[in-house]
Formats: C-alpha cells, structure tokens, sequence
C-alpha cells in the first residue's frame, strides 16, 4: 500500500494540484489501507465499481474516448469532471475519490492492469496541450510498472473487434466465489454485465481489440512521439 511519502512523491511529480486538494489527498492515502475507503464518496462514487475494481485481481479496460480514471493525472482528471459538473464541492468530492482510486496500484500486490486505448485518445488535449502532455508521460511512466500494460490501437485499424463500439472494464478474479464481472457505460449510466456466456463473449471481444493493438513497447514509441509533437 502506498505511503504518505509515496502520495506526497506522486504529487510533486504530476503537480497541477492546489495545496487543499493536496492535503485532501494525503489524508485519504491514511484512510486508503482499509476496504471500504469509497464510503465517504457514496453521492459521487459508485461503491459497486470501488468493490469490484478493489478485489479485482486482474482489470482489463478497453477506451475510446478518454485515459481510464486509474491513469489520469489531476489536471486531466479536473478537466474531464468540470465539464459535466458545475458544482465546486461536487467536482472536488470526485477529483478527490478517482486520485484515491489509483492508490491500487500501489499496493504490495496490487492488480494486474492491462489497458487497450484508441489513438484517438492521445491525441485529444484535455485540459490543453501542456496538461495532456504531462498525460502522456504519465501514461509512459505507469507503463514501465510491472503489473501494468498499455497497448494503443492505431488510428489505421479500422476493422477490429468492438470497432464502432462503446467502452469497456473487465474486471476477473481468482477466487471462484467471485463471478467475473464487466462494466459498460452508457449515456444514462453504467451497467453490470455478470451472466457468464456475455462476460465469455466481452472478454473475447477484448482480446480482438487487443490484438489490433500495437505491442506494449510500439504503443510507448507511439504516446512518446505524440507527447513530443
């Protein structure tokens, strides 16, 4: 589990993280050892997802649209939820609960992420260019991180599974007691996918798109030579 120093260490690096958000982030990393740290986020977070992202042994996301929550940084983080939500105590409940949420991977044995992401994604500038370049080698960084796989699918693949489709999290376990499980988001809200044969055919369908996608060290090249541009 990560420590204060280690938040403290994260935060300096990214930076674009006023002083109260800051201090918010380092009492959370207090809180963040013991399961059920979503609580005090019910109205902003869902606990379902925080479970099941919490107990997962392995995540597998598929995203066309933006970076996935555990890998963005604040400022991209903040741009994304200031232009659904207009109110400041709101946003700063949740820039607080997905900066918590990222303290997963920094557990002692914390889940293995495998993260398939359209080009597309990388080259929309969230927050302006400065910040998605700091996105970018956030994106590097975490990928160097052995429990952790980033593979971009080029623009130039144009037929591969789940083309023409929305996003996807997969969440798998190894205990049998617990059913793998996937989430899907749609304009009215998320929804759980538990009943085995459609959970068979999401990860099929994930393994296509990963497939098409360039191979981790490919993929680096690739956010390396965007982040440059």
């Amino acid at each position: 589990m990560p420590s204060v120093a280690d938040v403290t260490q994260i935060l300096g690096v990214y930076g674009g993280t006023d002083q109260a958000t800051r201090l918010a982030f380092i009492d959370l990393t207090r809180q963040i050892r013991e399961r059920g740290w979503w609580v005090p986020y019910g109205e902003v977070f869902p606990g379902s997802y925080a479970e099941l992202e919490d107990a997962a042994n392995r995540i597998l996301t598929l995203q066309k649209e933006i970076v996935p929550g555990l890998l963005q940084t604040a400022d991209y983080a903040r741009e994304l939820i200031a232009r659904h939500i207009g109110d400041a105590r709101e946003a700063d409940l949740r820039l607080q609960a997905r900066m918590t949420r990222q303290a997963i991977l920094l557990r002692d044995k914390p889940p293995a992420l495998r993260v398939v992401l359209a080009e597309e994604v990388l080259r929309r500038p969230i927050g302006g260019d400065a910040a998605m370049r700091r996105q970018l080698e956030k994106l590097l960084v975490e990928g160097e991180r052995p429990n952790i796989e980033i593979r971009v699918i080029p623009t130039a693949a144009a037929d591969y599974p789940t083309f023409g489709e929305g996003s996807m999290v997969i969440f798998e376990f190894d205990s049998p007691i617990d059913l793998d499980t996937v989430y899907v988001e749609y304009v009215p809200g998320g929804h759980y996918i538990e009943e085995i044969e459609q959970v068979r055919r999401c990860t099929v369908a994930y393994s296509g798109a990963a497939a098409a996608a360039l191979s981790p060290e490919e993929s680096a090249d690739l956010i390396s030579a965007i982040a440059k541009k």
